[in-house]
């Protein structure tokens, strides 16, 4: 059997490790399908709990569940001992556990050299229990206090174990996200909220966006497994890439992080149909007639919102969507003072967070500050394109096209630092292109201070408004 194992995993180009990995991330599509024709509310939660640790046993090794017993205990407990202050602690918590881990197993080499561990799963889980501690918290808050999502996601009762450890573990999501809401779970188990059907007709068919899925992930991997011979991370340090002009260095940026995000679509598409078929995945019914079952709980990615962004601004909303959700709700609105608007600050702290929750690695860092440092730039172009009077339509048009190509060459440039890692491949590879992807965004940011274009003026209509 291992031999087996050994030429199927070579036969796709990855070690035996990941090759387990990925055998027992698909078995997570047929597991979650199951969970659908298990009888009883406590039956359920004890089926997602087990088999989420069975096949994290499988993949990961029996240690794992050790791991994620920890973080899982020190929030139930703060939960249990000082509700008032449950969110911090465990937000501290389970952050400070993770960069242990992240330390520890130096995970960002190990998954460049062809290893996997835990480290990914214990991240998408140290963000379900601290959004899990903090909306408990919310519960003792008045309601008129919170934001829409704090009045959605709150808990007024402390869940109980099975239900916590089943919430946690729960397998379609377990490995690869997405991060979903306790709230969310609990009405999914029990079949109430929109899962409630006595009175909305039918329940929605899953089959569908299942196959639709699939597919994309099938092809997503058949495009990765393509290009990745041709655009070896290694090259960056290869004396060859320094001898090639600029443009040439500036378009293999351009196409290694468009080769490796392939592989994050594959992921997430595999995620996206494990939590759709199990039908937690489903978040209401469009306007259209006939209506349509919606599955954005379950999405993660926008193939085509990432790679034809008209603006950085729009990237959280289309990139590892559940936790650039997670990080606005849990990190940047609660940062906002009331009655105040968020600026920079917000912004680079929220972009340090998930900096610090990829791993310590200088890559991750860089990556996020540059990200902050995009996002500012592509606001000023987007301020200056809304000041255009309607009858300029060509130069809005342009404006239009610009921010585009600044966001296409500085996401792919800032990407750079996310794949390699390392704080000498980082600051090489960026030097190789005169430093233009974190140069053009500071002189971006620069120039809205100077031209501060006024505001477009409110139609009559508005104004009565």
């Amino acid at each position: 059997m291992e031999l087996d194992m050994e030429s199927m995993a070579s036969a796709i180009g990855v070690s035996v490790p990941v090759f387990r990995f990925l055998l027992c991330f698909l078995a997570t599509i047929p597991v979650s399908f199951l969970w659908r024709f298990v009888p009883g509310r406590l039956a359920k939660h004890a089926y997602s709990a087990g088999s989420g640790a069975l096949l994290s046993c499988l993949s990961f090794g029996f240690s794992s569940n050790l791991h994620f017993l920890v973080p899982m205990l020190l929030g139930y407990l703060s939960m249990v001992a000082y509700r008032s202050k449950c969110g911090i602690l465990t937000f501290f918590l389970g952050f400070g556990y993770l960069i242990g881990c992240h330390v520890y197993y130096m995970s960002g080499d190990a998954w460049k050299e062809g290893g996997i561990d835990a480290t990914g799963a214990l991240m998408v889980l140290t963000l379900k229990v601290i959004s899990c501690a903090i909306n408990y918290n919310d519960g003792l808050l008045k309601e008129e206090d919170l934001r829409e999502s704090q009045k959605k996601n709150r808990l007024i009762n402390l869940p109980s174990l099975i239900e916590y450890f089943g919430y946690c573990l729960c397998c379609g999501s377990h490995f690869a996200g997405p991060v979903y809401e306790m709230k969310d779970y609990l009405e999914w188990t029990e079949g109430k909220g929109i899962w409630s059907h006595s009175d909305k007709g039918p329940k929605p068919t899953t089959f569908g966006a299942t196959i639709r899925a699939i597919l994309q992930a099938a092809v997503c991997m058949a495009l990765y497994l393509y290009l990745v011979p041709q655009y070896p991370l290694s090259r960056f340090t290869d004396p060859v890439y320094h001898e090639w002009r600029f443009w040439k260095r500036l378009s293999y940026q351009y196409m290694a992080g468009f080769t490796a995000r392939w592989k994050y679509y594959f992921i997430w598409s595999i995620s996206e149909a494990s939590i759709i078929i199990s039908g937690l995945g489903f978040s209401g019914w469009t306007d259209s007639s006939p209506p349509k079952p919606r599955w954005d709980r379950a999405k993660n990615v926008d193939i085509l919102g990432v790679e034809f962004a008209k603006s950085a601004v729009v990237l959280p909303l289309v990139w590892n969507i559940q936790v650039s959700t997670w990080l606005r709700h849990y990190v940047y609105d609660r940062l906002v003072q009331k009655g105040k608007k968020p600026g920079f600050f917000q912004l680079l702290a929220t972009q340090t967070v998930s900096a610090v929750w990829h791993g310590l690695y200088p890559g991750y860092i860089i990556f996020f500050v540059q990200s902050a440092l995009m996002i500012a730039g592509s606001r000023v172009i987007y301020r200056w394109q809304q000041a255009i009077p309607p009858k300029m339509a060509l130069m809005k048009n342009i404006l239009v096209f610009l921010n585009f190509a600044y966001t296409l060459l500085v996401l792919n440039y800032s990407c750079v630092g996310f794949m390699v890692l390392s704080l000498h491949e980082t600051i090489a590879s960026y030097g190789s292109v005169h430093y233009i992807g974190t140069l053009l965004p500071i002189t971006l940011i620069l120039l809205g201070y100077v031209i501060k274009p006024a505001k477009p003026a409110r139609s009559e209509g508005r104004k009565k408004q």
